[in-house]
C-alpha cells in the first residue's frame, strides 16, 4: 500500500550506488525499465491515485560475499509516488531470504513483525524502507508485478457480488482474491492464486485494488491496464445510468460564482471545526464529480458506508462528514448545523476507536473529521499541510468514483469497519507516522502577505514559506503576484493573488482565495507601501491621500477582513505590520509618509487591545534604510532620499548603515527574520510590540 510522499525525489539513484560500492555496472536495464514502467502507470489517475500502488521487478545481482549471482527483487519502497518515483524510492531485497521468511512466518496475529522482518532480507545499502506490500511481489514467481488502485478494479473489488461480476469481466483471465489485510499473508495468497492459474494476468483484491504480472516489464504493464481498460468498459457497459438515485429538491450545485462564494464563507468556520484537535489546512473542491454525488439521494447512505481501499481511507477517515441541508439554506443555519454535526461526528469516531482498540493500539489520532461534504457547495478537505489536504479530497473524488461503479453494477459494499481500524491503527502506520521529521515552525499555518512581489514583502513570503506557512502573495499586480508566488513552490506551497488593499472589494477577494486556497488564514502581514518624499510645502493633497489610502486604510481594511476570518476560525492568530523607524523618528522632509507610519504604528496597538480576546496578536517591525532589493527605494523614494541628505543615490545603502549604531547595512531578509520571530511560537504571549529593525537609530528608540 503506497503512502503520501514528501515530494519529488531528486536524491542520487541508491541502487546505482548500491553497484558502485560492489563493483559492478551503474546500468541496469531491469531496474530502468521498472522505474520507466512506474512513472507510466503512475501518471495517469485512471491507473492509480497519488502515492498508490507499487510495482516490482526480479533480476540477478552479484553477492559481494561469495561471488556468486543471487536473486534480487527490486520494488518500491514505503512512501513516494509512482508518478515520480526513482532509484531512491525502491527497496532492494534478495529473493531467496524473502521467500525463506514463508517458512518462519509466525500467522496473521503477529503479521507486523514480517516488515522488520524484511530488514534482514535487504541487498547492500541505501533504498527505500521495504512497505507492507513487498511479500506481495516476492512471493509470486513472475519477474514483474504491479499493484494498483484504479477507480474501475476498486469498484468491482467493493462490489457486493465482487466475485461474480469479477469472472463475468475476465473470465479465467482474472482470479478474485478475497478480503485480506495487506501484509505477508495476502502475499502468500496471490502467490497461491498466481501458480493455481498458469492462464490469469492479475487478480482483483477484494475491497482493495488489483494485481497483474508478466514475464517482461512490458507485459506486465500491458496485463495491467489491460484489467484497468477492461473493467471500464464493463462498468460503463453493464451500469445502470443513475447509480445514485435521482436528484434530491434543493441540493443541486449552486451558480459557481454563488458556491464559490458560498464555500468561502464556510471555509473557515469548517477549518476550526476540523481542526480542534491538531490545527489543519484545507482545500476547497467543487468538481462534477463531488457536486453531482452530492446532488443525489443515495449521497448520505453511501458517505455513511465509507470507503474501503486502505489508501481511501488512511487520507480520509472512515467516513466524511456531511451536512444534512439543501444548498440554499441559510449561511447561519448552516453553520449552526456543521457545528452541531461535528459534536456528533467526534462523538460517533471515539466510539468507533472505543469498539475496536485492543490494550497495545496506538492512542487515538484526533477525532475531527478530514472530509466534509456540503451539498450543492462541494468539498473540503482537511490535513497537516496543503498536500495532505489536496491528496486527502483527490482520494474522496476516487472513492466517490469506486461507489459510483459498484452501485452501477451491483452494491457497494466497503470492508468491515473492524478491519478497517486495524489498518487505520496498526503498528506500522503509527511507527511509520513517528518516524516521519518534525514539523517546520510554521506548519498548518496560512500566511497572507501584501505587497508580496517584491522587495521585503517577497522576503517575508519567502521566509514563511521555507518555514513551513502556506502563503498567499498579495500585490497590486496580478501577474507578478502569480511570478512570485511560482518562485516559491506549486500551489500546495503558494498561490499569486491580485490585491488593491485601498479596494475593500478587492480585499475581500483576497480573503476568500485564501479561503479556498488554504481553508483560510493565520498570519497576515500589512507590508504593502510606497512613498512619496516632500518637504510640507511641496506635499500635495493627492500625496497624502495615495499614502494614507495604501498604508493606513490598506492595513485597516486588510486586517479587518483578516480578523474576521481568524474569529470565525476561533484559532487565534497573527497580525503584522511593516509600519518604519519613520513611525517614532521625526526624519526631515517627509511629512506624508512619516505620518501614515505613526498610524500604522498605532494601529498596532489598537488592534491588540482589541483583538487579544481572539488570541489575536498583533505585532509590528519598524525597518529603516532598506535600500538593497527594497521597491520603494527603486521607485524613486531612494533618488528622492539621496537628494535629501545630499549622498549619491548608490551610496545611500552604506548612508544609512553609517548613521546605525551597529554600522551595518539592513536588508530585506532581515525584516523577513523579524516577522518569524514575532510569529514562530515563541513569543506566543507577545502582542502590541514594535521590533525595531533598522541596524540601531537611537533616536527612534521606543519610550
Amino acid at each position: 500500500m503506497g503512502r503520501v510522499s514528501t515530494g519529488p525525489e531528486n536524491t542520487p539513484d541508491t541502487t546505482a550506488t548500491t553497484a558502485r560500492q560492489q563493483g559492478e555496472p551503474v546500468t541496469d536495464s531491469v531496474v530502468d525499465q521498472l522505474i520507466a514502467r512506474s512513472n507510466t502507470l503512475g501518471s495517469d489517475p485512471r491507473n492509480t491515485n497519488f502515492a498508490g500502488g507499487n510495482t516490482s521487478a526480479k533480476g540477478e545481482r552479484t553477492d559481494p560475499v561469495t561471488g556468486r549471482p543471487v536473486e534480487v527483487l527490486w520494488v518500491k519502497g514505503s512512501g513516494g509516488d509512482l508518478g515520480t518515483l526513482t532509484g531512491d524510492g525502491l527497496a532492494v531485497l534478495r529473493l531467496d531470504r524473502l521467500r525463506a521468511l514463508a517458512d518462519v512466518y509466525p500467522g496473521q496475529d503477529r503479521e507486523d513483525e514480517m516488515v522488520a522482518a524484511f530488514d534482514h532480507c535487504l541487498f547492500g545499502k541505501g533504498g527505500a524502507a521495504p512497505s507492507i506490500d513487498t511479500a506481495m511481489h516476492g512471493l509470486v514467481d513472475a519477474p514483474h508485478v504491479d499493484h494498483l488502485h484504479p477507480d474501475s478494479g476498486i469498484a468491482l473489488a467493493t462490489a457486493a457480488d465482487g466475485e461474480a461480476l469479477t469472472r463475468a469481466c475476465f473470465g479465467d483471465r482474472v482470479v478474485w482474491v478475497p478480503w485480506r489485510r495487506p501484509g505477508f499473508q495476502l502475499g502468500l495468497d496471490i502467490s497461491a492464486v498466481a501458480r493455481d492459474n498458469p492462464g490469469a494476468v492479475g487478480a482483483i483484491l477484494g475491497g482493495h485494488g488489483i494485481t497483474a504480472w508478466g514475464d517482461t516489464s512490458e507485459q506486465a504493464q500491458a496485463h495491467s491496464l489491460e484489467i484497468i481498460r477492461t473493467a471500464e468498459r464493463f462498468l460503463a457497459e453493464r451500469g445502470r445510468p443513475e447509480p445514485f438515485g435521482p436528484v434530491l429538491p434543493g441540493h443541486g450545485a449552486l451558480p459557481e460564482a454563488e458556491r464559490r462564494e458560498r464555500a468561502a464563507a464556510l471555509a473557515p468556520v469548517i477549518r476550526g471545526l476540523a481542526s480542534t484537535d491538531h490545527p489543519q489546512v484545507g482545500r476547497f473542491t467543487d468538481d462534477d464529480t463531488v457536486l453531482d454525488f452530492l446532488a443525489r439521494a443515495e449521497h448520505p447512505r453511501l458517505a455513511a458506508l465509507g470507503t474501503s481501499c486502505p489508501d481511501h481511507f488512511l487520507r480520509t477517515k472512515v467516513r466524511p462528514l456531511v451536512l444534512d441541508l439543501p444548498a440554499d439554506a441559510p449561511l447561519e443555519e448552516a453553520v449552526a448545523r456543521l457545528t452541531e454535526l461535528h459534536g456528533r461526528y467526534r462523538a460517533d469516531y471515539r466510539a468507533y476507536y472505543e469498539r475496536h482498540a485492543a490494550p497495545d493500539s496506538p492512542a487515538i489520532r484526533g477525532a475531527d473529521p478530514a472530509i466534509v461534504l456540503v451539498p450543492g457547495v462541494g468539498m473540503f478537505s482537511y490535513g497537516k499541510d496543503a498536500k495532505t489536504a489536496r491528496v486527502a479530497g483527490e482520494f474522496y473524488t476516487n472513492a466517490i468514483n469506486v461507489m459510483r461503479g459498484a452501485e452501477a453494477v451491483s452494491s457497494y459494499r466497503p470492508i468491515e469497519e473492524s478491519e478497517k481500524f486495524r489498518i487505520e491503527y496498526w503498528a506500522l502506520e503509527e511507527a511509520k507516522l513517528a518516524r516521519l521529521p518534525a514539523p517546520r515552525p510554521l506548519a498548518s499555518r496560512v500566511a497572507l502577505v501584501t505587497g508580496a512581489a517584491s522587495g521585503i514583502g517577497k522576503a517575508i513570503a519567502a521566509r514563511l514559506a521555507a518555514e513551513g506557512a502556506c502563503v498567499v502573495v498579495a500585490d497590486l499586480d496580478a501577474g507578478k503576484a502569480e511570478a512570485a508566488a511560482a518562485e516559491l513552490g506549486d500551489s500546495d506551497v503558494a498561490v499569486g493573488v491580485a490585491c488593491d488593499v485601498s479596494d475593500a472589494a478587492a480585499v475581500e477577494r483576497a480573503l476568500r482565495a485564501a479561503a479556498l486556497a488554504f481553508g483560510g488564514v493565520d498570519l497576515v502581514v500589512n507590508n504593502a507601501g510606497l512613498s512619496v518624499s516632500k518637504p510640507l510645502l511641496e506635499t500635495t493633497e493627492h500625496d497624502w491621500d495615495l499614502q494614507h489610502d495604501v498604508m493606513a486604510k490598506g492595513s485597516f481594511l486588510v486586517s479587518r477582513e483578516a480578523a474576521r476570518t481568524m474569529i470565525a476560525q476561533g484559532m487565534g492568530g497573527d497580525i503584522v505590520y511593516i509600519a518604519s523607524k519613520n513611525a517614532v523618528f521625526a526624519g526631515p522632509k517627509n511629512i506624508a509618509y512619516s505620518a501614515v507610519k505613526a498610524d500604522q504604528a498605532h494601529q498596532v496597538r489598537l488592534l491588540a487591545a482589541e483583538l487579544g480576546t481572539h488570541g489575536i496578536r498583533v505585532n509590528g517591525v519598524n525597518p529603516d534604510g532598506v535600500v538593497r532589493g527594497s521597491g520603494i527605494f527603486a521607485g524613486g523614494w531612494g533618488a528622492q532620499r539621496a537628494k535629501v541628505y545630499g549622498v549619491q543615490e548608490e551610496d545611500l545603502g552604506r548612508f544609512y548603515a553609517q548613521r546605525t549604531l551597529l554600522g551595518r547595512e539592513v536588508l530585506p531578509e532581515h525584516v523577513a527574520n523579524a516577522v518569524f520571530a514575532l510569529t514562530a511560537g515563541e513569543l506566543s504571549h507577545t502582542t502590541g510590540l514594535h521590533v525595531p529593525v533598522d541596524g540601531g537609530v537611537a533616536a527612534a528608540f521606543l519610550r
